[in-house]
């Protein structure tokens, strides 16, 4: 079972992203490469420990000893961690009960990946080369075994922190863009690949950053689990959250 530190949890809350539109690495309908993404809301840091810690005093089924392996594998909760870092070992499964029991929903693709484009003084900074280095930096470093606090970086422009630099996030679509195999391969045609071949085919072969969020989400299933793994929750701005 998981410990936690006496320390108060950092409680988040629901910013409002205004609507506009953003080119998706890989668009969806290729001749369509601008894609509009709706007003909506997001959490302003990530889940953390705490917090998932009170969803499980009322949510028993997802405790590490009771969830099903369908979904989650045996990684699920493995790590201890402080009350204000982020949750992580976590699958997207527990991630979306959590949410829903929140009354919200994870963040799609599009919505999450809009709102990384923004650095703390521009709401696009995809072109921007300090905002660009920066992020390779963050994605280049090893990773640390001793996770910081949510909140811990200055927020981008929305008021929204840890969009880079803390931990990977689950979003609702995480298998939305699919590198596929040879056909003459064999095999589960469903098998999820990062190749050259799908690299060509991207808007921005430069956006390193971008690749390695894409790559990495097609490595997943819904019931995978790793200590650098995460998430928030998202709304829409009708809902009643």
């Amino acid at each position: 079972m998981m410990t936690w530190l006496a320390t108060a949890a950092l409680a988040g809350s629901l910013v409002e992203i205004p609507g506009g539109s953003y080119a998706p690495l890989y668009p969806a309908v290729p001749e369509q490469p601008v894609t509009e993404v709706a007003g909506f809301r997001l959490d302003d840091r990530p889940i953390t420990a705490g917090e998932f810690a009170g969803f499980l005093a009322e949510h028993t089924s997802w405790d590490k000893g009771s969830v099903s392996p369908l979904l989650a594998d045996a990684g699920y909760l493995r790590h201890s961690q402080t009350q204000d870092q982020p949750i992580t070992n976590v699958s997207w499964f527990a991630a979306r009960a959590y949410c829903s029991a929140q009354g919200k929903r994870l963040p799609s693709e599009d919505e999450w990946e809009y709102v990384a484009r923004a650095s703390t003084t521009q709401r696009d900074a995809s072109d921007d080369p300090e905002h660009l280095r920066q992020l390779l930096a963050w994605y280049s470093s090893p990773g640390s075994s001793t996770l910081a606090d949510v909140g811990s970086r200055p927020p981008n422009i929305y008021g929204i922190h840890d969009m880079h630099g803390l931990t990977w996030e689950w979003v609702e679509d995480f298998n939305n863009t699919l590198f596929g195999t040879d056909s003459r391969e064999g095999g589960d045609e469903d098998e999820l690949r990062f190749c050259g071949s799908g690299t060509l085919s991207a808007t921005d072969v430069s956006d390193y950053a971008r690749f390695m969020r894409i790559a990495f989400r097609s490595s997943l299933r819904g019931s995978y689990t790793t200590s650098n793994l995460g998430f928030r929750c998202a709304a829409g701005l009708e809902d009643p959250s």
